[in-house]
């Protein structure tokens, strides 16, 4: 059903169809790496803290939030933790491409039919250990949906039964999306592409967040490359004002 039975496929067929999934793909890639230390700065992230609900955002589009949503829940997942990802991008929705999903029904389906139980809609695959909740049908009201009292009953049910939710959202400067749901999960992190995010919007993003209250656990810099010239990406946690 998800389309995962040969692992010699290449991440570059993956995205052309969505995010590419290194750490399935490639699971001992310098890449793969970077994801199992993010994960373990968020696990340390935690102490003293409980995070069992993250909004994954960034400045503007092609920054890699889809991509860091995907290899992160993934990560996680290999721990043993039941991990939800939730495509809360309503305009432009990656997760059902990324892993093979059918998007009949979706997190607009849960929220425009109070009725149904999370239960019925969440779809998992056995063989990556993962939880899924596409978009579902795009909505004429993305904003209406995400801010509604449906939206916010159904995000505190989800982290009442997962170990973890991701939610992959919209950019944060593009939309009010990503600032809704940042609000309201215990943390978020923000996605910069080196080389094509600009300064200003990377501040004005954090900005944003802050304005909302969000709790901001740190950034992943994506298109940073490693001394052999492959990779993309690092976690850094934690940075001041004027390194962001």
């Amino acid at each position: 059903m998800f389309g995962f039975g040969n692992k010699q496929k290449k991440a570059e067929k993956e995205q052309r169809l969505g995010a590419p999934l290194i750490t399935y793909y490639e699971p001992k890639s310098m890449i793969s790496e970077q994801y199992r230390t993010l994960r373990t700065n968020l696990e340390f992230a935690q102490v003293g803290n409980q995070v069992k609900s993250i909004a994954i955002t960034s400045s503007m589009p092609m920054e890699g939030k889809s991509t860091t949503s995907a290899n992160l829940a993934y990560t996680m997942a290999q721990t043993g933790r039941n991990v939800l990802i939730v495509d809360s991008d309503l305009r432009k929705p990656t997760v059902h491409r990324t892993f093979k999903l059918n998007n009949e029904l979706g997190l607009t389906t849960l929220l425009a039919n109070p009725e149904l139980k999370f239960n019925q809609v969440v779809q998992k695959s056995k063989e990556l250990g993962l939880y899924f909740l596409p978009s579902g049908p795009m909505p004429p009201n993305p904003a209406e949906l995400i801010g509604s009292p449906q939206m916010a009953r159904l995000m505190q049910e989800l982290s009442d039964n997962f170990d973890m939710v991701i939610y992959d959202t919209p950019p944060v400067n593009s939309v009010t999306d990503a600032q809704i749901i940042a609000s309201r999960v215990d943390g978020v992190i923000l996605v910069v592409r080196q080389n094509l995010a600009r300064k200003e919007l990377v501040r004005e993003a954090k900005q944003a967040l802050e304005n909302v209250k969000a709790n901001i656990l740190g950034f992943v810099i994506n298109n940073v490359p490693f001394e052999e010239g492959k990779g993309y990406g690092y976690y850094a946690y934690g940075l001041e004002d004027d390194e962001a």
